[in-house]
C-alpha cells in the first residue's frame, strides 16, 4: 500500500511542506541521504500546538504533537522528492520534548513520532532515534522532529 493510501486509512491529511523560518532551508539532498530540518507540531486546523511536559502536556498530547511533527517531516519529504517513491528508509529522527527537570518519558513522547514512520513506510520506517528532553522549543511548542531518510 501506498504512503498516500496509509495517510487516507489513518485519516491523515498532509499539511502543506512549511517555510524555513530563518536562515536555513527545509531539506537537504546529498549522498542520497535527504536532511529534513527541524518540524514543529501544527494540529489538523493549523493551530500550533504549544506546551510542556511534566507541567502542562500529558504523555498523549505530547505523542500527539511529536505525530504532528512526524507529518510534517513527510511534508517536506513530499515537497523535496515530490512523492514517496524514492524513499528508501527513514533512517533517524531526531526528537526534541520540552519537559521539566524531573520528566523522564522522552521516549514515550517520541513513539508518536515513530510510530507514524512504521505505519506508514513499514519496516523501510524503523529508524535510529535520539529523544532529548530539552528546557525550550521554538514558540513554546512541546515537541521538535528532524529526520535523515536513505534516498534511491
Amino acid at each position: 500500500m501506498s504512503v498516500d493510501a496509509k495517510l487516507a486509512e489513518l485519516g491523515l491529511t498532509l499539511p502543506a511542506a512549511s517555510a524555513p523560518a530563518a536562515n536555513y532551508v527545509s531539506t537537504v539532498l546529498q549522498d542520497g541521504l535527504l536532511h529534513v530540518s527541524g518540524q514543529i507540531p501544527f494540529d489538523a486546523g493549523g493551530a500550533l500546538i504549544k506546551g510542556r511536559l511534566g507541567e502542562d502536556t500529558s504523555i498523549e498530547q505530547g505523542q500527539e504533537a511529536a505525530r504532528r511533527c512526524a507529518l510534517g517531516v513527510v511534508a517536506q519529504v513530499q515537497a523535496a522528492l515530490g512523492g514517496f517513491g524514492r524513499v528508501e528508509r527513514i533512517i533517524k529522527l531526531g526528537v526534541f520534548v520540552s519537559s521539566t527537570p524531573d520528566f523522564t518519558d522522552q521516549p514515550k513522547v517520541a513513539n508518536g513520532a515513530s510510530d507514524l514512520m512504521v505505519a506508514l513506510f513499514g519496516d523501510a520506517g524503523k529508524h535510529a532515534r535520539s529523544a532529548v528532553g530539552v528546557a525550550v522549543l521554538p514558540l513554546g511548542v512541546p515537541v521538535e522532529v528532524d529526520a535523515i531518510i536513505a534516498v534511491r
